[in-house]
């Protein structure tokens, strides 16, 4: 199976033709060179999965091989390429290879332009058609390009985050932080915990960070995955649990009880502490299926919530046209602009362990202070693409009279007084995914019964 989409190209390797293959990523990495006009650096690294290595030297030996220079990053965090990108000024775009939060039999590669921005939707179709239309032009040998040891590059995105002005390093130390740290064996093994020691964080139990590339289980950092690392917190009495998926993009906690603090927290969390710690009338941006709980913590703080489509390079171009301080996604995608435009764990842990730091208590305390509302999340099956249309259309008829704003930028989303609903259709497969969000859980799951009805 092979996908590409506004997120890039995944692929599962070796279970059919039809998957990610070595012909396939030398393709994408010759036509992303073509896209460059086959000139500049472009970064390039891995997130530590199973073959990914491979896939990464292939992409080095085309990009060079097409005109291009690189600088090879090696294992890292997705965010530490989009940093390259946008920072370095030779830099003119990057590859990583990853699939995300997919599973290990599942690859890929994530296309960032020289903004440190993810490809959008104009720039992908660029890309793809090159791809479709093999029109990508290799070189002479006497215009191959060079090969450009950047695995140092790590200790730039690190320090980074350490000048982060809203992280009190000296306030995480003195709270002496037991935390039990699961990377699934991928990119955020080495990085993630030297952060927590550069932060003062002395007591960690390195849970899955051997950089083997194997993982432990399925990575995508949600409750029914995280039984192991539920069990080292209670086992360890630690103060916290932290985890991050294969390409450490997004942040995910887990409270002393063994209980998920939610990635919806995680978000709001993060940006409770930069704005308690800002001046007022800044702008926040996150994307139309996040908490409510950010505008609230928005207004608190005397700024501005803004909302885009489902979608990182939505979120981001937006905080980059409003100058937004902080946003993110949800998922526990945190963004923060002064160390780069992009989902970044690393910026997740230091503002969280900071916001922390702060707090009297533990963290299931402090989850009982932030604003409360529940999420309910499920599908609407379609038996064609064509169907959307209409379904939006039925939903509209039900919720528009009586919501206070429709917003109609990705799918529909209805505010009603304390709560929301978001429809919007799947990328990959014809259904319609159904988010709901109120004060309980039995107000979210009566709305979402609603919906179902009224089709």
């Amino acid at each position: 199976m092979l996908l590409r989409s506004i997120s890039g190209l995944r692929g599962t390797v070796g279970t059919d033709d039809s998957g990610l293959s070595a012909e396939v990523v030398a393709r994408y990495a010759a036509s992303f060179a073509r896209y460059n006009d086959n000139k500049g650096t472009v970064a390039v690294g891995y997130d530590g999965r199973l073959g990914g290595v491979h896939f990464y030297e292939l992409c080095i030996q085309t990009l060079a091989s097409c005109g291009c220079d690189v600088m090879a990053l090696g294992m890292v965090p997705t965010p530490t390429v989009q940093m390259a990108a946008e920072f370095k000024l030779d830099v003119v775009g990057g590859i990583s290879i990853t699939a995300s939060h997919n599973p290990g039999e599942w690859n890929g590669m994530k296309f960032i332009a020289g903004t440190g921005l993810f490809l959008d939707a104009d720039e992908n179709k660029r890309l793809w058609d090159i791809y479709d239309s093999s029109s990508a032009q290799p070189v002479i040998a006497e215009e191959f390009g060079d090969v450009i040891d950047g695995r140092n590059f790590i200790d730039e995105h690190l320090q980074a985050v350490l000048d982060i002005p809203f992280v009190k390093r000296e306030r995480i130390a003195k709270k002496s932080f037991r935390v039990v740290l699961d990377a699934v064996n991928a990119s955020g093994s080495v990085i993630q915990p030297r952060l927590l020691r550069s932060l003062g964080v002395t007591d960690i139990i390195e849970l899955h960070c051997d950089a083997s590339g194997i993982f432990p289980h399925r990575p995508e950092p949600i409750p029914e995955n995280l039984t192991s690392l539920k069990q080292a917190i209670l086992r360890e009495k630690a103060d916290l649990g932290i985890v991050v998926d294969p390409d450490a993009d997004r942040l995910v906690l887990m409270m002393e009880n063994g209980e998920p603090f939610s990635e919806e927290n995680t978000i709001v969390l993060c940006i409770e502490h930069v704005l308690k710690h800002s001046s007022r009338g800044q702008f926040v941006v996150v994307n139309l299926s996040t908490t409510r709980a950010v505008e609230d913590m928005a207004e608190k703080h005397g700024a501005t919530a803004l909302r885009t489509p489902v979608g990182e390079i939505n979120v981001a171009k937006k905080m980059r046209d409003t100058q937004a301080i902080i946003g993110g996604e949800g998922s526990g995608g945190v963004i923060l602009p002064s160390v780069h435009l992009g989902r970044d764990s690393l910026v997740g842990v230091a503002l969280a362990l900071s916001a922390l730091a702060e707090f009297d208590g533990p963290i299931s305390a402090k989850k009982k202070e932030l604003p409360q509302y529940e999420i309910v999340k499920s599908k609407i099956e379609l038996t064609s693409l064509d169907q959307v249309k209409s379904v939006l259309s039925a939903l509209s008829n039900t919720f528009a009279p009586r919501a206070q704003r429709v917003n109609s930028e990705d799918g529909i989303r209805f505010d009603f007084e304390r709560s929301w609903l978001h429809a919007r259709a799947s990328n990959t497969e014809p259904i319609i995914r159904i988010i709901v969000e109120a004060p309980t859980r039995e107000e979210a799951e009566q709305i979402v019964i609603e919906a179902k009805a009224a089709l």
